[in-house]
């Protein structure tokens, strides 16, 4: 491995980073050059410049969501239209300021993967204070007092337009301006698996150019190229030739100094700097972060639920159950129909899995596969991609109006009756095997402090592209971070993962 250095000289010029002087590179440069990078230098300003553009787009949505929505209030029958029209446009700047102050410019451009759907509660609070406002203020103009009704029917519209937009901004800034370019630093236990998830979706706006990595971590395997070890190399010259908009370290193995040198380089040429913690199992978003006398401290949130919450949780389940019961009653009897016609043997399939508590239940799906497919389960094991379960590429038990079932997940819907008898949640850890769960041990198994779900992390970020221990991970985190909004935002995202077929087997 080549080592990258550096030769007194003049700092770089023409909008380049400042370095210390002419780059040399003799090992890196030519594994650069075969992975087809630019040499053309990146620069502070550019970062910016990014930045910038991203928060005019954003602004620019969220003035024409709300200059909309105020002209389509003569559509809900507001009397004196044009007047209240113009007075409410004189509020815009009170808008932006709203949008500003719950940070929806500049937080999700620090955050990894930050998606529209992070930013709703941020946005309902912003269109109901700006809401009540702007009525506030058009009964204090010469447009009069409006009725309240109205004006709440333009600004839902408004409200709905925005994600629209928001979701438009960020898939085009994507096309214009390009993914996000990610180093990897270090390599624990949750380096590979950003890796694999980030290279699995697209949608995040991520690309990782490279890590920085020793010897001793190839027990956790890259899915990306190593390009040295970090203090072997010279990490400026590296993020300015990788073009790097943002590093990922894991801090595991890597000293304390080591670290915030890069922090500070980073600090300097302008590149945002994300960190996985050894306890990133257990620490999630929902942790909180205290000083004492300069120390940081950092709670972590024990995988329990309040009395209150999982009685919340709870007439979610039984409303939205009963909900989803009556609206696929007749695609469940069309369904059952061509199980029947298409292969011998009973319409359901049955089996126990291990619920809260470890207790077990009896779940039941759609049948996707041939009669006997249970019996032929530990033949197949030793064809498994994974140890823990049986992942197979293609499945010879599987039926043909099976397969359909598997891609539009249709087979799931019996489990509605299980989520109404309480053996089930919407949204929850997944439900296991006893072969499976036997595999989940130690801390691990907090994920059985709540109800196994229909849906959760692990089916909306990939399914069976999630290995093993990240789905049981992914659950304690879920388990340790729970809020209602988790499970509705785990919701909304299912029916996307679905229509995309993502880790459908």
């Amino acid at each position: 491995m080549g080592r990258i250095s550096t030769s007194d000289g003049a700092a770089a010029t023409n909008g380049t980073a400042s370095l210390p002087g002419d780059v040399k590179l003799d090992g890196v440069e030519r594994k650069l050059e075969l992975n087809g990078y630019a040499k053309a230098r990146p620069t502070a300003s550019r970062r910016r410049d990014r930045d910038y553009r991203m928060r005019r787009m954003l602004a620019a949505a969220d003035v024409v969501a709300v200059m909309v929505g105020i002209a389509a209030m003569p559509l809900f029958d507001i009397a004196r239209p044009l007047e209240h029209v113009f007075w409410g446009t004189i509020t815009i700047p009170l808008w932006l300021a709203l949008f500003m102050m719950y940070g929806l410019y500049s937080a999700g451009l620090r955050r990894v993967g930050h998606s529209t759907a992070d930013e709703i509660p941020g946005l309902v609070h912003v269109f109901v204070l700006g809401g009540v406002g702007t009525w506030v203020i058009l009964h204090l103009t010469p447009a009069g007092s409006t009725e309240f009704a109205p004006l709440c029917a333009a600004i839902g519209l408004a409200f709905a337009l925005d994600l629209a937009l928001r979701s438009a901004v960020r898939w085009l800034s994507r096309s214009l301006l390009g993914s996000e370019r990610v180093l990897l630093v270090g390599s624990g236990p949750m380096t590979p698996v950003l890796a694999r998830q980030v290279q699995r979706q697209p949608s995040h706006g991520l690309e990782i150019v490279g890590a920085l990595t020793r010897e001793e971590n190839r027990h956790w395997p890259l899915p990306v190229e190593s390009l040295g070890a970090l203090g072997e190399v010279d990490a400026a010259a590296l993020l300015s030739e990788l073009d790097v908009d943002r590093v990922v370290v894991s801090a595991e193995g890597i000293e304390d100094h080591t670290l915030m040198d890069l922090v500070d380089l980073c600090r300097r040429m302008n590149v945002r700097v994300s960190a996985l913690p050894s306890l990133a199992a257990m620490i999630g978003p929902a942790a909180t972060i205290d000083q004492l006398e300069g120390v940081t401290v950092i709670g972590l949130n024990l995988p329990t639920l309040a009395h209150s919450s999982q009685l919340v949780k709870r007439a979610m389940d039984i409303v939205g159950a009963s909900i989803l019961l009556v609206l696929s009653a007749p695609v469940m009897l069309v369904v059952g129909i061509a199980v029947k016609l298409d292969s011998p043997g009973p319409l359901l399939f049955r089996q126990t899995r291990i619920g809260r508590g470890g207790k077990p239940f009896r779940l039941a799906k759609f049948r996707s596969m041939v009669n006997d497919a249970e019996a032929q389960r530990e033949e197949l094991l030793a064809l498994s991609r994974q140890k823990e379960w049986l992942d197979l590429e293609h499945d010879p038990r599987i039926t043909r109006v099976g397969r359909f079932l598997r891609l539009t997940s249709l087979d799931e819907l019996p489990q509605l009756w299980s989520v109404l008898r309480g053996n089930m949640s919407l949204v929850g850890p997944r439900p296991l095997v006893a072969q499976e769960d036997c595999n989940v041990s130690g801390w691990a198994r907090g994920r059985l402090d709540l109800t196994p779900g229909l849906t959760g992390m692990w089916q909306v970020l990939g399914r069976t592209h999630i290995p093993f221990e990240q789905m049981v991970m992914l659950d304690y985190l879920y388990v340790a971070n729970w809020s209602l909004w988790t499970d509705v935002k785990l919701i909304l995202r299912t029916l996307p993962t679905v229509v995309a077929r993502k880790g459908a087997n």
